[in-house]
């Protein structure tokens, strides 16, 4: 898709991004409420050989907030990090990762071997959504609240009007869930997947998840309903530098049509609709999504 369509989707959206940051599914509306962290017995030690195995425990660990364990059957924890790679041993960057529903999986899974890293907003800005502030406050309680489970993860801040995630080249994957649209709807989305490209190694994998619009949906539409076709994440991932190595459809949903009143906070687990209404979201199930795979080039 050439390279002014995602600017005038830039334009669009701006007028729509204090709602779209009211209203995120990982920001201001976070997946599950937040809860005691348990304190539990960590993962067994398991060599990077057994990465498998080792990944199917963080993702059964009783230290997981049993809201969010509900939304399993939506997301697919186990093989969605299968997909990018995701491997004990690596330094693993998640993106605003909200009220944590993936940090509960990666930092156990990373614990013993390699590092995961949770990339927040700043708090020394003043002036951002209150969300954003409280959420960075519920994750760092969550991680220390548990050290048995989660080790000792970093919690990296930057600057969302100029996001950069660490040292060039310190990284082995990046992965963000459900927050590119948001990028879109600020017109940051060209800085963020240069950051990306920036802190992954080369030979690293960008690894993104959000909510799928219907081909060629056009930019006002995607301002309104918080869905994104995919052509404009992969225009801005190869702008920036990385290959589209593979898709997945490991996270698609059929029965969602991208149409809803109030855009994919109409389905589960916003539930922004009539009461009278609820049986039909819920047999709907969470948006369709997009599971895109990018590596840097090199190594």
């Amino acid at each position: 898709m050439p390279r002014p369509l995602t600017l005038a989707i830039a334009v669009a959206l701006l007028p729509a991004l204090a709602a779209c940051n009211a209203s995120t599914d990982d920001a201001a509306t976070p997946d599950a409420p937040s809860a005691a962290t348990p304190a539990t017995a960590p993962v067994a030690d398991t060599p990077a050989a057994n990465a498998e195995q080792a990944l199917a425990d963080a993702v059964a660990g009783e230290w997981r907030t049993p809201a969010n364990v509900t939304r399993d059957t939506y997301r697919h924890p186990a093989a969605t990090l299968a997909f990018f790679g995701i491997e004990p041993g690596q330094t693993v960057i998640e993106i605003t990762p909200g009220g944590g529903w993936y940090a509960e999986i990666l930092a156990p899974y990373l614990r013993d071997e390699g590092q995961y890293v949770a990339a927040v907003w700043d708090d020394a800005i003043e002036g951002q959504p209150d969300y954003r502030y409280r959420l960075n406050k519920e994750l760092r309680e969550k991680f220390a609240g548990n050290a048995a489970a989660y080790g000792t993860p970093e919690v990296r801040v930057f600057d969302p009007k100029a996001p950069g995630f660490g040292p060039a080249g310190s990284a082995d994957a990046v992965v963000t869930f459900r927050n590119a649209h948001n990028w879109v709807a600020s017109g940051d989305g060209e800085a963020y997947f240069k950051a990306f490209f920036d802190v992954l190694k080369p030979g690293g994998v960008l690894g993104v998840v959000d909510h799928r619009a219907k081909p060629g949906t056009d930019a006002a539409t995607m301002a309104d309903s918080g869905y994104l076709t995919e052509d404009v994440v992969v225009e801005l991932a190869t702008g920036a530098g990385f290959s589209l190595e593979e898709k997945s459809e490991v996270n698609a949903n059929p029965k969602d049509t991208a149409d809803h009143p109030n855009g994919v906070w109409t389905l589960p687990p916003s539930n922004r609709h009539d009461e009278a209404d609820a049986g039909t979201y819920e047999a709907i199930g969470e948006s369709d999504r997009m599971t895109l795979r990018f590596r840097k080039p090199g190594a």
